[in-house]
């Protein structure tokens, strides 16, 4: 059985895990979801990235796949463990970018640090249509511990909408723990609005890499 190393620092990846696991029963997957050092893992890069080899080293090079579900890490370290260790395959999160061709309005949930990155940068950019970045750095620590409540997702959301003059209809999740509150989000925005992560993507971009062919992949889930 292909085995496959989850790795992430809180809730995010066991949300992610547990799909893995639904749509494709032919893996073994392994999570290593190191809680020690949530805090850390989501906002200093470098040290997040030391701290992320160190959780690995024992699974690098005997495993067939490891995927960094976490998108801060993704952005700044995915290459460097992909030059580093060119034995092992490794695969990460990719902001996902809305597919419709109506310019709606996108309001975008994320974090500060990732905000800071180039990638960051050049996929808001890439989006040609009106944004704006709701910045949470306390929501995916308060999710891992069961502490967002619905009331201030709902009064953080429609605080920043009247202060930036935006009603968007598309969200973009940059933080796999807001999975978790997907229905809050169309709970206060509408049932109509579309929620973009890169869950999916990920998962078939896994299928691909391990060659795993059949009818493993719901078209849509």
């Amino acid at each position: 059985m292909l085995k496959v190393i989850v790795f992430d620092w809180g809730y995010g990846g066991e949300f992610f895990a547990d799909l893995l696991e639904e749509k494709l029963p032919v893996v073994d997957v392994i999570r290593v979801i190191d809680w020690r050092n949530a805090e850390v893992g989501l906002n200093d890069p470098k040290k997040a990235r030391k701290l992320a080899e160190a959780a690995l080293a024992p699974y690098i090079g005997q495993v067939d796949l490891i995927i960094i579900a976490n998108y801060l890490l993704s952005i700044t370290s995915l290459e460097f463990f992909k030059k580093a260790y060119k034995n092992q395959k490794f695969i990460g999160f990719e902001l996902k970018k809305p597919d419709t061709f109506v310019k709606r309005e996108i309001m975008i949930l994320t974090t500060k640090a990732i905000t800071k990155t180039m990638v960051y940068f050049n996929y808001t950019r890439s989006l040609k249509r009106r944004y704006k970045s709701l910045i949470v750095d306390s929501w995916p620590l308060k999710i891992d511990d069961g502490e967002l409540k619905p009331t201030e997702i709902k009064e953080t959301i429609k605080k920043f909408m009247i202060k930036e003059k935006i009603n968007p209809e598309e969200i973009v999740l940059a933080s796999a723990q807001f999975n978790d509150i997907k229905d809050d989000l169309k709970s206060i925005l509408g049932k109509r609005t579309k929620i973009h992560d890169s869950f999916e993507d990920t998962i078939r971009l896994v299928a691909k890499t391990l060659k795993i062919r059949g009818g493993f992949l719901k078209e849509r889930f």
